[in-house]
């Protein structure tokens, strides 16, 4: 322990259980959706666009509103700010679990997203304030990384028991309890912190930011389904023109609501990256592998689910040795360490075959797991050590908003080259007969094959699935293989970097009530 330094005792340990409850439950909402989207459909009947703002319009808004949300709780209390999220979080819930037509559905998944978005900051910039020790706070802020990686593996599992026993609004309602369990335990066990001296809250920062962000990431996911087009880059173009723009007004203001001092540390700017890219591979294999268990291997959603538990099981281990080992090893070489085993992982997952032994598959989750886990739990913690205790909320956010841009930036990208593959391999070795728009629909993705095979005879539906699943098997290790690249290549930028970075800054001046 660090010597003159208060340790933490029961109580902030019982205060971090809670902090990691809508942590937790906000991955799981992110991934648990798509496997209720069959159900609703056929209940509500929304169309195509209506489907596809149910799913993203949680995304868009969490990610735009991290920022201004990470500020507002540095202002009025960070505690505060949390529970005032799970009653939104809550209420919505119910809203959509019980929403009778598409469009109060759209409705209920935007407030929920911004109710999101001020769940989270909060919960990583609170354990700043709670873990004083440096050794403490380091395993602390393990177990909130761990949970946050272990509730995206979670998602599918919870979503597969809960839909094959109840209807598709479970997924939804599980949400209630766990927000009311938050707001009977957090004025107990949590303490309130805000900024002394806060200034002026600029309504215009969050709007540009709002501005920057949405447009982006909207922009970003439609490359992913729509190859590229002039519609999807003119956003991107318009929200970081935006960007541009909020930063320069950040720069002139004497309490901006992102302090551009920040990434002038080595050690946050570094870690940032680090991060981003590690979800961005991550996020951008797993929506290779969730299809691969369903459409390749024919699973079903709860046992494809148990299949990616070695991931999730790994990722808190990692996180924990990372934690015990950053005592005696700089963290450069410890997210240098966690980059090559991912890197590995990804390697392994390149070898995947449509008639691959499980083991294969179980083996790159381990990987993957043990090195992701040890990346953000050493990159978040170095985050909020760097920054200052006043500006541990907006940090926080900052980290959490690179990471949704990660995840849509992985689907975008290695999805758009996997699909690409699939396209190109399908082309050479399509079965006669397809025609028209069976054979677009089964050129485009394996969903699509899928889909037409069904029409056929049993011989040439098996024809059809066979050369669709090789070629989307290639897609993926396509992807594996750019992931492995990206990971090997960070871990040595990450070393270089970050070789001379200490982090062992944990003597925070508290402000608590």
């Amino acid at each position: 322990m660090t010597q003159g330094v208060a340790t933490a005792g029961r109580r902030e340990w019982l205060g971090l259980a809670v902090l990691v409850l809508p942590v937790l439950l906000i991955s799981i909402t992110v991934t648990v959706l798509y496997f209720a989207l069959p159900f609703l459909s056929a209940d509500l009947a929304p169309t195509g666009s209506q489907l596809l703002w149910i799913v993203d319009i949680y995304a868009f808004l969490l990610a735009g509103l991290l920022i201004p949300m990470g500020t507002l709780g540095d202002r009025i209390g960070r505690r505060k700010l949390l529970l005032v999220g799970a009653t939104a979080f809550g209420i919505t819930s119910v809203v959509a679990t019980y929403a009778p037509n598409a469009e109060l559905l759209i409705a209920a998944r935007a407030l929920q997203g911004a109710a999101a978005a001020s769940l989270m900051p909060p919960t990583l910039a609170l354990i700043r304030n709670m873990f004083h020790d440096a050794q403490q706070r380091r395993m602390a802020v393990a177990i909130w990384a761990a949970s946050f990686a272990g509730g995206s593996v979670l998602g599918p599992i919870v979503g597969g028991w809960l839909l094959e026993r109840f209807w598709w609004g479970s997924v939804f309602m599980i949400n209630v309890p766990v927000m009311v369990l938050l707001l009977v335990l957090g004025p107990l066990l949590l303490p309130e912190y805000r900024d002394p001296n806060p200034g002026r809250f600029d309504l215009s920062s969050a709007v540009l930011s709002l501005a920057a962000v949405l447009p982006t990431v909207y922009g970003i996911k439609q490359f992913a389904a729509d190859d590229f087009s002039p519609q999807a880059l003119l956003s991107v173009v318009v929200g970081l023109a935006f960007g541009v723009v909020f930063l320069r007004r950040q720069r002139a203001l004497p309490d901006p609501m992102l302090d551009l001092r920040l990434f002038s540390s080595r050690g946050f700017s570094m870690s940032l990256i680090t991060s981003t890219l590690a979800i961005f591979a991550l996020v951008g294999l797993f929506y290779f592998i969730a299809q691969y268990l369903q459409m390749v291997l024919g699973l079903r959603p709860f046992v494809a689910g148990l299949l990616t538990l070695p991931a999730a099981g790994t990722a808190l281990v990692g996180s924990m040795l990372a934690a015990v080992v950053a005592r005696w090893v700089r963290p450069g070489y410890i997210i240098g360490a966690g980059m090559m085993l991912a890197a590995g992982g990804f390697l392994v997952m390149s070898w995947i075959e449509v008639d691959s032994e499980r083991w294969l598959l179980i083996a790159g989750l381990l990987l993957l797991g043990s090195g992701i886990g040890a990346v953000q739990a050493v990159a978040s913690d170095m985050i909020v050590a760097v920054a200052p205790p006043e500006r541990a909320g907006s940090a926080s956010a900052v980290m959490e908003a690179s990471t949704e841009l990660g995840g849509a930036l992985g689907v975008a990208i290695l999805g758009s080259i996997g699909l690409a593959v699939y396209s190109e391999e399908f082309a050479e070795a399509s079965p006669a007969g397809l025609t028209g728009n069976d054979a677009l629909a089964a050129h485009e993705t394996l969903g699509g094959a899928i889909g037409v095979a069904e029409r056929l005879s049993e011989q040439a539906g098996g024809a059809l699935l066979d050369v669709a699943r090789a070629a989307f098997t290639s897609g993926m290790q396509v992807a594996a293989i750019l992931g492995a690249v990206i990971m090997a290549l960070t871990a040595v930028l990450a070393t270089i970097l970050l070789r001379s970075v200490r982090v062992d800054t944990s003597t925070v001046d508290s402000h608590t009530e």
